[in-house]
């Protein structure tokens, strides 16, 4: 931006003007600052079992504290935590089994502070190997955690629905853009054939958009088999498009939601939005208003 400045002002008011440039420019860089808004009416998605969280992916840039602050800001009561991400600024370490006692005490005090629980986990690796994925599966215990999202190789299946019993949480299997493992839902419905209902799939509506398929038919493909989704809308099918605020985009946003209700989906619903990264909140703000005034009106 330009500024024209007569000679007569002086070099006062020049050092003036630039000042307010700075500070205008200052205050634009803290980026995403939460800005609280009205607490959405959420009535109609709990009694239908509808968890509607963040996945913290959608805050990467963020630390897991900041991303805690910024979905109560929004009127969430929920998040899906990822591998690796920094906890606080003055925390060190990063989300996911091998924090200390000391770390899981303040990020659960930190929960605590601003009522959000954690209800899933992922995207994560897990192995065939039980003592490697044991240990995954104790920190989601210690977390409160209901699902691992993951794209383990179904080779790993006995190892992993052994865990899942013993500790009581459920596995998705989350599907990527094509080519990835589980993009199309027939792949996912083929490993789970002869699998108890631990074991389910973490449905990612903003990739089959991507892997140009439709999201109500890949759901109705897994019917009863869902255990939690990464919900997203985007601006158009295919690669190369972005995510929007629910409702304004290609995928059908009411439909997914009926399909949802008529297959009686319970469990957590994750904000996974993967664009405008450093001033996404508003957006995030607006799927979840978008979210609840249409479960309303499906209820």
């Amino acid at each position: 931006m330009n500024y024209w400045v007569p000679k007569t002002w002086g070099v006062g008011l020049i050092l003036v003007g630039l000042c307010l440039v700075v500070g205008s420019v200052s205050r634009s860089s803290a980026q995403d600052e939460p800005t609280k808004q009205a607490r959405p009416d959420d009535s109609a998605a709990e009694a239908m079992g509808w968890m509607l969280g963040t996945q913290t992916y959608t805050f990467n840039r963020f630390t897991f504290f900041e991303a805690v602050d910024k979905a109560h800001s929004v009127g969430l009561k929920y998040v899906e935590a990822f591998p690796g991400q920094k906890i606080a600024a003055d925390i060190e370490g990063a989300m996911g089994p091998g924090m200390s006692a000391d770390q899981i005490a303040s990020v659960k005090k930190k929960l605590a502070e601003t009522g959000i629980k954690i209800t899933a986990f992922g995207v994560v690796g897990l192995s065939a190997e039980e003592a490697e994925s044991r240990k995954t599966f104790e920190w989601c215990q210690t977390m409160g955690v209901l699902v691992i999202n993951t794209e383990v190789d179904r080779t790993a299946f006995d190892t992993i629905e052994k865990l899942c019993q013993e500790f009581k949480i459920k596995v998705g299997l989350h599907n990527h853009p094509k080519p990835s493992i589980y993009w199309n839902p027939d792949t996912i419905v083929a490993a789970l054939e002869g699998r108890s209902e631990w074991i389910g799939a973490c449905a990612d509506t903003g990739h089959w958009l991507r892997s140009d398929l439709n999201p109500v038919e890949c759901l109705r493909k897994l019917d009863g088999k869902i255990v939690s989704m990464h919900f997203k809308d985007l601006n158009k099918f295919g690669s190369g498009a972005h995510d929007v605020p629910w409702g304004d985009g290609v995928g059908d946003v009411p439909a997914i939601l009926a399909e949802m209700k008529r297959q009686k989906f319970s469990g957590p619903i994750s904000v996974e939005y993967e664009h405008n990264w450093l001033n996404s909140l508003p957006e995030v703000g607006q799927c979840v208003q978008n979210f609840h005034r249409m479960t309303a009106e499906l209820k």
